[in-house]
């Protein structure tokens, strides 16, 4: 069975682009900080929900379909903000750090970081937790008034939740490999499968989603060629990459690939 291998190939420029960035992190940054103040809020949030609820019981049901969007909208964002240049100034603040850094400084030639400062460009910035539970505030209070109140929390539980697993899955997929990364369900899954989107010949168009690859597959940007469950619960198996991509996804593995910091040359000449 062939599996994903950690490689540590970068190019002279991602080398010389990964010095740079950590060079301009502020002296003041403190990696634990930034993503206890993410976790800590988030699960006060969640808790602070949960304590509200009265004898919920056939509303916790709702967690499928908001479940299911989050995943959809995760997918959408991904692919139509983080990577489509729109001339909005927060909306191309968002496509620059993650087109034109945090792909620049990952690769699935190089994709581990080795020090709490490099956290910086795997988390969002505080912000991002406050920004989503914002949008989730409308929903909730229009489900509150349409259900009952038990549905708003139980939408703001499953979305603040998201948020967090997001953030979970894509730090695992930045550290070195490990027996929990290698093993856990889903974990390992999205390990691959992200290490595939950092691939500069995909990158633009495959492998959206960071938590469960539902939406890739349901849209097919998912790089496998497989049923629901077995895209889900592939692992760190590339036995099933569809045949169209494997020579793409060689090409431009090579770190002397010809892409600049927008993705393939091949693509913006198109």
């Amino acid at each position: 069975m062939a599996e994903l291998v950690e490689r540590h190939n970068p190019s002279p420029r991602q080398v010389a682009f990964r010095a740079g960035y950590r060079s301009q992190i502020h002296p003041a940054y403190n990696g634990p900080l930034h993503i206890g103040v993410i976790y800590v809020v988030g699960l006060a949030v969640i808790s602070g929900c949960a304590g509200r609820l009265v004898e919920a019981s056939w509303e916790w049901l709702l967690v499928v379909p908001v479940f299911v969007l989050s995943n959809l909208f995760e997918w959408w964002i991904h692919k139509n903000v983080m990577h489509r240049l729109v001339d909005v100034w927060a909306l191309r603040a968002i496509y620059d750090r993650h087109t034109r850094q945090h792909h620049q400084y990952f690769t699935d030639n190089e994709m581990t970081v080795e020090t709490s400062r490099e956290w910086r460009i795997i988390f969002f910035p505080w912000r991002a937790l406050f920004t989503f539970m914002a949008l989730g505030v409308p929903f909730a209070l229009a489900l509150s008034w349409i259900v009952n109140p038990n549905a708003g929390y139980i939408l703001m539980i499953t979305i603040v939740g998201q948020y967090l697993i997001y953030e979970t899955f894509h730090y695992c997929c930045h550290v070195h490999d490990n027996a929990f990364v290698r093993h856990a369900p889903f974990v390992n899954t999205i390990r691959r499968h992200h290490t595939a989107h950092h691939n500069y010949g995909i990158m633009m168009s495959h492998n959206m989603n960071l938590t469960f690859p539902i939406a890739d597959w349901l849209m097919g940007t998912s790089d496998l060629d497989r049923g629901l469950a077995g895209t889900i619960f592939n692992g760190y198996s590339e036995d099933h990459i569809k045949p169209e991509l494997k020579p793409v996804i060689e090409k431009y593995r090579r770190p002397d690939a010809p892409v600049s910091l927008d993705g393939p040359v091949r693509e913006q000449a198109a």
